[in-house]
């Protein structure tokens, strides 16, 4: 048994004062020694946080008595570590950026339980982002009338982009429930294939632990390889799978011009890179928030 914990989290609900619901979680955090990325909206709460088992444990007690979200669930991986180095408790519009006309508090596709559907075989779209979705759906047209499941790490982008697939005309729509990382979590991951993009200091995770393949290859030199990283060239930021020989003698960059990038950071076989954390505290947020109301 690990240590520490990762949560993985979100819910629609509606929060009449996000901006104090904000505060409250960010105080809520510091208190338990939690830290990593959640955001607040009118529309509800998404994060993940890293921190000890029991600390961990504690949170989702308090969170899941609230009765706003009464019907979160958690998803929770076991790691040696915290997963970040900073705690950022967010106020933004949406708990998941989309742009989609949709209120997934009214309508969404129907969850599908863990045992049901498969990965193999999946249309994928060259997205950035949830908001470019509007662009593929003609990739789609002919299927309106199938049934059409969606997935993604956690669930939470299913929950929008299933209320538009509805909204479009598409018929029957399911999502998995809890996404990628409880499926892994419950089912073992059986016939999904690689790994699983996440936003943490991991980068990536596996997921198949019954018949696991890998579909990727190293940015360099083309091998097999699901070990992402992110460029070492603050510029280029780029994330990609690379392969460790490649790493150390790119210096893990994924180009000429990056390597000859004067800010370039240090190589540590690892391909993460956390901001600085030097004076950081996990009230400073909090703090700096009330300093400019003149609290």
């Amino acid at each position: 048994m690990k240590p520490y914990r990762v949560l993985l989290y979100y819910c629609y609900t509606t929060l009449e004062n996000p901006a104090q619901f904000r505060d409250e979680h960010h105080l809520l955090c510091v208190r338990l020694n939690l830290l990593g990325r959640i955001i607040v909206a009118k529309e509800g709460l998404n994060g993940t946080v890293s921190g000890l088992a029991a600390d961990c444990e504690e949170y989702m007690r308090i969170v899941k008595a609230d009765s706003r979200f009464a019907s979160l669930e958690f998803k929770v991986e076991e790691h040696d570590a915290h997963t970040f180095q900073k705690l950022h408790v967010r106020l933004k519009e949406e708990i998941v950026n989309s742009d989609l006309p949709v209120d997934p508090r009214r309508q969404t596709g129907i969850h599908l339980e863990h045992s049901v559907g498969k990965f193999k075989g999946a249309i994928t779209f060259d997205m950035e982002n949830l908001r470019e979705l509007p662009q593929h759906l003609a990739k789609i047209e002919h299927l309106k009338d199938k049934k059409v499941i969606t997935y993604c790490t956690g669930g939470i982008k299913c929950e929008k982009a299933s209320a538009y697939l509805l909204q479009q005309g598409f018929e029957n729509v399911y999502q998995l429930h809890g996404g990628i990382i409880k499926y892994g979590l419950e089912e073992a991951g059986e016939d999904f294939d690689g790994k699983c993009y996440v936003f943490d200091n991991r980068l990536a995770v596996d997921v198949n632990k019954v018949n696991p393949t890998v579909i990727s290859t190293c940015y360099i030199c083309g091998d097999a390889c699901d070990r992402m990283i992110n460029c070492a060239s603050p510029t280029c930021n780029n994330h990609v799978a690379m392969c460790e020989s490649c790493g150390w003698e790119t210096h893990g960059t994924c180009s000429e011009a990056c390597q000859a990038d004067p800010h370039k950071r240090p190589y540590d076989g690892t391909g993460y890179y956390a901001k600085g954390t030097q004076g950081y505290t996990p009230l400073q947020g909090y703090l700096s928030r009330q300093s400019t109301v003149g609290i």
